[in-house]
Order: C-alpha cells, then structure tokens, then sequence
C-alpha cells in the first residue's frame, strides 16, 4: 500500500474537518508541541498545514518544513499565521471566507436583541419563580435604533442588512470609506461610538485591531449605549470592558469572543448585563460543513499544485505551480 501524504494539525480540527482530511492524508494532531523529537524526523514529510482561526503558526514552525505546500485555515480569521513568513518560504495561506457570513451576522443581531430586550435574563426571571413578585425591569427597544459597525467587510454588510429589516439607522468606521454602502462613515471607532446605539465590532483581529474598542470608545458609548463583539477578543481591551461595565460606563455588551479563550474572567460572567456565548457564531451543522468543504478543497488544490479555492488576500498572487521554495 502506497502511504498517504502528510499533513499537520496545528489545533485541535474541527470533526467535519479532520474526518476529510483523514480520507486522503495521514493527519498528525499538533505533533510539533507534544512530541518536537518525533516532529524533527516527521517535518520534512509535511506537505500541508491544517489549522483553526485561532491556530498559531508562527515562521520558527514554517522554516522546518521545506515541503509544505499550502497552509489551509479552517476560519475567516487567520491572525495567529506568520503570513509574510509564509509567503517567503512559498507557502500560500488560505481561509473560508463567505461560507459563515449569514450564521456570524445573525448571531450578531441575536446578540443585539438579547442585550437589548434582556432575553437571557428574561428566562432565568421566569426559571427562578420570580414572576410573580413583579414584573421585569423594562428592557431597551431595538428597533429603529442606531447601530454602529466597526469593520464594514462581507459579515459587516450582512449585518446591516439585517439591522436594516428592524428599521435602524446604520453608520460605520472602517479602514477607508466605502461611498457605495449608503452608510454614514465615521473616521474612528470613538467618533462613531458617540453616535450609536449599539456598537457591532466585525473587524479582523491582529496586530492593527489590538485594543481598537478601549476606554475612549467605551466613554463615547455612553450609559445607553451597549457593545457588540463577534470579531476577535483582542479588538475589546477586556479589563476596560469590564470596568465600563462594572461602573455604568456603558448599558452592557454582548460578546461571542474573547481575549483568552476558553477561559472567561468571572467579572465578565456575573454581571447582570452581558450576554456571553462560546464563540459560536459559526456553529451551525451546515456551515461548518461548508467551512470544512472549503478547507479541505484548499488543501487539495494547495498539495496538488492547482488553483487555490480561497487564498488571503496577501496571497493572491500565489497562484498554482508558485509553491515550494
């Protein structure tokens, strides 16, 4: 028997994921870090990479593998790849862009709802028997308020959509305006914070998005003002977050990440007004087939030599037959 190809698993994959790749290609799971001596005589077999949003693969771990050819992202984001890197070594990166936009925008909006009309804490109000003692503080109407976007890509977009269908009004900030939205632009998150209702951050995570939603923007946000994450947890300064929530800076947020998952600080957890979620935004059965679909056929194209599904942005200029060093 002729042996499969090897590939490398930089996180823990996701099952639709890992059973794909599982049918053409010998799979080692995080080999680098729990068995670096084995990984030493493994590397120069490694013909791809298969990682998670969330993976780090940093230039120390690309420069010990000369026959990698392609590095397949299960995720949108892909902030914890040495990109430059990467492409220096000719190895093309690639992500699942489009396939999760519907599921992340409406867990963006279900947020919105939840935070703002307490829906959460409207079903422990009812578990715990207290409804008959009194009725629920009154809750904040959603629609026809003003929404704020930070970062108006594919999933900003959808989410405007959707805002839209509650008749809200919709401005945003991004990195340069973007005439054809028929949104109105602010040049800042602060600038725009100051205007909203609600603040929807959808940026990509990484070094230029670190801490973007800080104490300034939380202080623009106001009392009656609440935040909205489903970008990354390092866009949100986290202990800042909680100190607007803790003192009334702001009314309260709703977040899907953060700043070291899967662990959560007991200050985010116990407060009355935030609605937290596990990072689920695309944890749906249907998308996350299509994202393993998408990853898996990148990984292919990428081993095989043949046009790549969905390159990064920085690595367009990859095409078939540029790989390998």
């Amino acid at each position: 028997m002729t042996s499969k190809p090897d590939v490398l698993a930089v996180a823990k994959l996701q099952p639709f994921y890992q059973t794909a790749l599982e049918s053409l290609y010998t799979v080692h799971d995080r080999t680098h870090v729990t068995d670096p001596a084995a990984f030493a005589a493994l590397a120069p077999r490694i013909v791809g990479v298969a990682g998670t949003g969330e993976a780090s693969v940093p230039s120390s771990l690309l420069a010990q593998l000369p026959n990698a050819k392609v590095v397949s992202v299960f995720g949108v984001g892909y902030d914890g790849v040495d990109v430059p890197a990467a492409i220096a070594h000719g190895i093309p990166v690639t992500h699942t862009p489009d396939v999760l936009t519907d599921d992340v925008a409406d867990l963006a909006m279900g947020l919105v709802l939840s935070v703002g009309r307490g829906i959460p804490q409207a079903d422990q109000f009812v578990r715990a028997g207290r409804w008959p003692a009194g009725p629920m503080a009154l809750a904040r109407k959603v629609s026809g308020a003003r929404m704020g976007i930070v970062g108006l890509g594919r999933i900003g977009k959808a989410i405007a959509q959707r805002a839209k269908a509650f008749g809200m009004s919709i401005a945003y900030t991004a990195r340069s305006e973007k005439p054809d939205s028929g949104f109105i632009f602010y040049p800042t998150a602060a600038a725009l914070a100051a205007e909203v209702d609600f603040l929807v951050a959808i940026t990509p995570g990484g070094a230029g998005t670190l801490h973007l939603i800080n104490t300034e923007v939380l202080q623009a946000l106001g009392p009656r003002g609440f935040l909205i994450n489903v970008a990354r947890g390092s866009v949100v300064d986290e202990a800042a977050l909680i100190a607007a929530l803790q003192n009334g800076t702001i009314a309260g947020a709703g977040l899907d990440v953060f700043a070291n998952e899967p662990q959560v600080p007991e200050a985010l957890w116990s407060l009355p007004n935030v609605v937290l979620t596990p990072h689920m935004a695309s944890a749906t059965t249907e998308t996350r087939q299509a994202m393993a679909d998408l990853a898996f056929a990148n990984m292919q194209a990428g081993i095989n030599g043949q046009p790549l599904r969905s390159p990064v942005p920085e690595c367009m200029g990859m095409g078939a037959g540029s790989q390998g060093r």
